[in-house]
């Protein structure tokens, strides 16, 4: 009687089975749907079918390539938001001091600056809810300050040293997400741009830049690239129309299952003539260096920095009706050349992939061109001047500008680490706004004028002692320039409604900046390394085969 009660439902799950393998489908899927049905069925507690599901797609592409990935609808929702150009909120910059929401700046036309909140002020609540002095994460925030645009949200606001609060009532509305960081001219001649992401409107901002810096006299262009990693293909592939002429092959992509399929420019480029350096390191991926790969393969310009991440592979986005997507690699990405720009990595090895980059600090790529390697298998010979360039997984700039860590001590890390070269920020810029506005009229006069006083390093040593950080007179010596830039540069930011602020304070001690105007300023070796390359290079690769 017992084996009957056993044999009973084991032949449920043989029907139930059997009518599953029934309907035409491959073995292997008939297997993986059969092992979820009975699991789901007869496993010994209870389970989230839902999220069965979403680990066996997860287990799948863990075997896969190290970017074919999984991600739920919240997943999916943050990952497209930066790329989209928008979303709905108040349209205000904050930082947290002391654990109460601090405003840096007010969107310009945003709903926040329409209705009259000022960069200084203290948000206390959020439509009757404390987020002030309870230890509220960021992303909670973020939650109750944005919303579907034309909804309202009610805050309450600390001004200064006033004791009650000010009530706003604030409609939300499309707030711009930009990927152009910074613009403006480095001398007479030479225009900077900096972009962060390719998104849905980075070319429509890089049109506009040029634009503008175009009427400000800009003859040449240094493009930024570094830290950049990637996003639409599309946006790269528009980039690179205005800076090629009609015909040239700007990318191709080509998988198993996916034949060959090219981008060219279509002719109508508006900056075909503009000489440019590109700015590239180790963390500018995907379409940084699809971009940069194009330039460099049509000696339309010269690359300095790093060799660039090596993200080549192609996703092919998969939707799911609940909002979760299967992002799977589809394709590689080679630029005009041929160069396959992705990194050699081995499938399943998810972990030490994500190791590469570190791997190659500790084996001195970023610090001494020795250790890179230069062989006949890397090299590749341009399309128009048949200069060699080199490959390997990522792009390699034309100039090699290797890492200064000597002053990055680790009293300068814990400082940043801790936060505490932000919060000193915020407390600077919170009493001395008004003044530093009222001194220095603009960007430019305040990077050309202001200076922290000793008293201010004195306080800022005192602030890391009240968060543990133990004072080395060395190490701060070491690092008191860097540290003294990178704040001088935040106070800019905070203070100046000019999005530029940043980099134009920090930008004068950026080794890989100090040499793209070295280059492109020496129009002699500029025009020569385009037309024959890097003549180190050549030396280190007949010195390897020897």
């Amino acid at each position: 009687m017992k084996k009957m009660r056993i044999i009973l439902p084991l032949l449920a799950v043989v029907a139930a089975l059997s009518a599953v393998a029934q309907r035409g489908m491959p073995k292997s899927l008939q297997k993986l749907m059969n092992a979820e049905y009975a699991i789901s069925t007869f496993y010994v507690d209870t389970l989230n079918d839902d999220r069965l599901v979403e680990d066996a797609i997860r287990g799948m592409l863990e075997q896969l390539d190290p970017h074919s990935a999984y991600t739920d609808a919240k997943e999916t929702s943050d990952l497209e938001e930066p790329l989209q150009g928008e979303f709905s909120g108040i349209g205000i910059q904050f930082n947290m001091k002391q654990d109460t929401l601090y405003v840096i700046q007010t969107i310009a036309g945003g709903p926040s600056e329409r209705v009259g909140i000022l960069a200084g002020d203290r948000i206390v609540t959020v439509n009757d809810s404390v987020i002030a002095g309870v230890h509220m994460k960021n992303t909670d925030i973020m939650k109750r300050l944005r919303g579907k645009k034309g909804t309202k949200v009610t805050v309450q606001v600390k001004r200064g040293n006033k004791p009650e609060l000010i009530t706003f009532r604030i409609t939300r509305d499309k707030i711009p997400l930009y990927s152009v960081d910074a613009s403006y001219m480095l001398d007479e001649r030479t225009g900077y741009l900096r972009i962060s992401r390719f998104g849905a409107k980075t070319y429509e901002e890089m049109m506009d830049a040029l634009k503008e810096l175009t009427k400000q006299g800009m003859t040449q262009l240094v493009m930024d690239l570094s830290d950049n990693g990637g996003g639409y293909l599309n946006a790269a592939i528009e980039m690179c129309n205005e800076f090629l002429t009609h015909g040239q092959l700007i990318v191709y992509t080509e998988g198993t299952n996916s034949p060959r399929n090219e981008a060219s420019a279509i002719g109508n480029g508006r900056y075909c003539n503009l000489p440019m350096v590109v700015i590239v390191n180790q963390y500018s991926a995907s379409a940084s260096e699809i971009f940069s790969g194009a330039m460099q393969d049509w000696d339309r310009a010269v690359v300095v920095g790093r060799r660039t991440f090596g993200k080549g592979l192609v996703q092919r986005p998969f939707k799911f009706e609940d909002g979760s997507m299967l992002r799977l690699t589809v394709a590689r990405y080679y630029t005009p050349t041929g160069r396959c720009i992705q990194k050699p990595y081995t499938r399943g090895e998810k972990k030490r992939y994500e190791e590469d980059l570190a791997e190659r600090a500790r084996e001195g790529e970023y610090y001494n061109l020795d250790s890179i390697q230069f062989n006949d298998s890397l090299r590749y010979i341009t399309l128009n001047n048949h200069r060699p360039v080199y490959g390997g997984g990522g792009i390699m700039p034309d100039i090699f500008v290797p890492v200064d860590t000597t002053e990055y001590t680790t009293y300068y890390r814990d400082m940043v680490a801790k936060g505490i070269v932000n919060q000193f920020v915020i407390d600077y810029v919170d009493r001395h706004r008004a003044q530093l506005k009222e001194r220095y009229a603009s960007v430019s006069d305040f990077d050309r004028g202001f200076e922290f006083t000793d008293d201010d390093m004195k306080a800022f040593v005192a602030a890391g002692e009240r968060d543990s950080v133990h004072y080395d007179e060395q190490k701060f010596r070491t690092s008191e320039r860097v540290l003294r830039t990178m704040m001088k540069g935040l106070v800019a930011r905070d203070v100046y409604a000019d999005k530029s602020a940043y980099n134009i304070v920090v930008n004068h001690r950026n080794p890989d900046l100090k040499a793209a105007i070295d280059i492109i300023n020496d129009p002699e070796r500029y025009r020569s390394l385009l037309e024959h390359g890097n003549p180190l290079y050549e030396e280190l690769r007949a010195k390897g085969r020897r």
